[in-house]
């Protein structure tokens, strides 16, 4: 089984075909997706899906391109919306500092009451990094100070540090289809250097479609070249790396069951 640690099922790019994207998923042999809440106003949105399909979880949060447009929150109003049993973490956060959609302080804001939550519910933290790696391991260095946290980096294309820095604070690292693209060196180099225990694989979808499907809607089914990619570039045959990610993802997640849908 292959895991998809990270896609966003509400979005209106799936409102006429959800079912098959679904379908799709199982029939390549992803037995669980995570579907990421972006803005705490649309919550209902991202719970349905994650209600309607048995092998869907869901994230609540407000991503860092929202921070300054959603209405604030409290670490215990996500802790609140976080006891559905299909929520399983929070975000995603964290800091976004190429597009600059919300203000930097709105964003910091933002993420240090993401990681409270994470911290008082013992669930993990979905943080989104983009051209500020420097304040996202200031803030990551101060909050794990006050008391230890759960989480990952996502879609992962920072540089060296931070993920050196992620793996010495605990947190995973996962991994989405710009691997496969052909400018994708750095971070391939960053891969190999990455404890396999901390490997994730995502798709991000809609966005970042993989390589051979570069180009298209990316869906679920897809995660399956990403994985391929991270595969051989850790030397691992695709069986053992699809076991392993898929364990690390419980393991991060522990609140998903990994017994309702057999692992094949």
């Amino acid at each position: 089984m292959l895991v998809d640690s990270h896609c966003h099922l509400d979005f209106p790019d799936y409102a006429e075909d959800l079912e098959s994207v679904i379908e799709r998923a199982r029939q390549a042999g992803v037995g669980r997706m995570l579907t990421i809440s972006t803005h705490v106003s649309r919550f209902e949105r991202v719970l349905a899906v994650a209600e309607r399909y048995e092998e869907v979880y869901c994230t609540v949060g407000i991503h860092p391109h929202e921070a300054g447009r959603e209405a604030p929150v409290t670490p215990e109003d996500l802790v609140a919306l976080a006891r559905h049993p299909k929520v399983v973490g929070f975000g995603e956060t964290g800091l976004d500092y190429f597009y600059e959609h919300s203000p930097r302080d709105s964003q910091q804001r933002s993420f240090r009451v993401h990681i409270a939550a994470a911290r008082q519910a013992a669930l993990p933290v979905i943080i989104h990094s983009r051209e500020a790696d420097e304040d996202t391991a200031a803030i990551l260095r101060e909050e794990m100070a006050k008391g230890s946290f759960r989480g990952l980096l996502h879609c992962f294309s920072s540089g060296p540090a931070l993920a050196v820095l992620a793996i010495k604070l605990g947190l995973f690292v996962s991994i989405s289809g710009i691997i496969t693209f052909r400018k994708a060196e750095a971070l391939s180099a960053i891969v190999c250097d990455l404890p396999l225990d901390r490997l994730l694989v995502e798709t991000d979808a809609p966005f970042l479609a993989p390589v051979p499907q570069r180009g298209w809607r990316n869906e679920p089914a897809f995660v399956v070249h990403t994985a391929a990619k991270v595969a051989a570039i850790k030397g691992v045959p695709g069986a053992e790396f699809s076991r392993v990610t898929t364990d690390n993802f419980f393991n991060l997640f522990t609140k998903i069951k990994c017994d309702s849908i057999e692992k094949t």
